[in-house]
């Protein structure tokens, strides 16, 4: 039985983020306007409705719809002032909507509302996929052989994303022509620059760096944007991943920006009480049996033919540089009211130690 927090015992990321709440007062939805549009829009949708939020996630609020026969997910855009580009719930729902018929493990769609009038916002309604979400990477309920298992699946899942020919699936326009590092720091820095609350001067010298030393790309295929483990659904018995969340960052792209990313969680120091994504670095991975990054790199260029992935430094700084992009994003909500997390406040106290680990993979690059 797990235990239950004691005063002296600090929350831990599973306590902070699992499950669902009481909607917040800031986040309620008109519930009788939406039931009205899950009757007519969501093929056998049947009353009466509880609404609950998730714990999880800063960036679009998530619901939990639940009807006497069967629960649904609700995904929406923010209220209040956003910034360009961002929160596309259009997108999500084309993607998710894609692959699951590609036969790739997302969720189950069921209806786009893009008419603001309903709850305030555009939303998409999915199915609610049953299964483990793991949000301490360590795994630490786990055994040694389920742990490399798992990281095994991670690795496997991306391949297949990965192995797609976009086209092939439908979405050979979900993103623009180019290369896609190129686009991502322009985009990056300016979502920084629009956010911005101070001057970080790590962030000045990334935003020099990064643009003037892009590697070539030679592969192009969907990328989810932020592949990591908390954002994915294991069956509840087998290392087997069965739903991939959160799309709101995916477009066509360099696939190695993906992997490179999710490589990440290698780097990133272990998170204290849930403050943002948590990471192995220090952690004894032999005796906790999860790969190695060497080990994660060479399945995943198995499994995509590839012989190897050069530039990890400059990747790196890439995707600290991205991270911290991000976290100024959520403290630009902070400030303006709109952030979606409690923990949002925490999180951001790490953009000053992130912005460093970056500018330190960008001077190993060559900066």
């Amino acid at each position: 039985m797990p235990q239950t927090p004691t005063p002296t015992q600090a929350p831990s990321r599973d306590d902070i983020f699992s499950g669902v709440k009481p909607v917040e007062e800031r986040h309620k939805l008109d519930e009788v306007k939406l039931a009205a549009w899950l009757d007519a829009n969501v093929a056998g949708y049947e009353g009466p409705l509880e609404v609950f939020q998730f714990k999880g996630g800063q960036s679009n609020p998530t619901y939990r719809l639940d009807t006497p026969a069967k629960r649904y997910v609700l995904r929406r855009k923010p209220f209040g002032k956003l910034l360009p580009s961002a929160h596309a719930m259009d997108r999500e729902f084309r993607v998710i909507s894609a692959l699951h018929k590609a036969g790739f493990p997302a969720p189950k769609t069921y209806g786009l509302c893009t008419d603001d009038g309903v709850i305030g916002a555009m939303f998409y309604v999915m199915e609610m996929v049953a299964g483990r979400i793991f949000w301490d990477p360590t795994l630490p309920t786990l055994a040694p052989a389920e742990r490399r298992a798992l990281y095994e699946a991670e690795v496997a899942t991306l391949a297949q994303l990965h192995n797609y020919d976009p086209a092939s699936i439908g979405l050979g326009d979900y993103g623009k022509p180019g290369n896609y590092f190129a686009r991502q720091v322009e985009r990056w820095s300016r979502q920084y620059r629009a956010s911005e609350t101070e001057k970080i001067e790590a962030m000045e010298r990334l935003m020099e760096f990064l643009p003037r030393t892009v590697p070539a790309q030679e592969r192009i295929s969907v990328v989810h944007g932020d592949y990591r483990m908390d954002n994915m659904i294991f069956d509840a018995r087998e290392p087997k991943v069965i739903a991939v969340l959160d799309w709101e960052l995916s477009t066509l792209g360099d696939p190695l920006a993906d992997f490179s990313y999710f490589l990440m969680g290698w780097l990133m120091p272990p998170a204290t009480q849930g403050a943002g994504s948590s990471g192995l670095a220090g952690v004894n991975l032999k005796e906790m049996g999860i790969p190695t990054m060497e080990e994660a790199t060479t399945l995943y260029c198995k499994l995509t033919n590839r012989e190897g992935i050069p530039d990890l430094d400059w990747y790196s700084a890439f995707n600290m540089f991205r991270l911290t992009a991000i976290l100024q994003g959520i403290a630009g909500r902070v400030r303006d009211g709109t952030a979606a997390s409690t923990q949002a406040t925490e999180t951001i106290k790490r953009i000053g130690s992130l912005s460093d680990a970056a500018l330190h993979f960008a001077i190993k690059a060559g900066a």
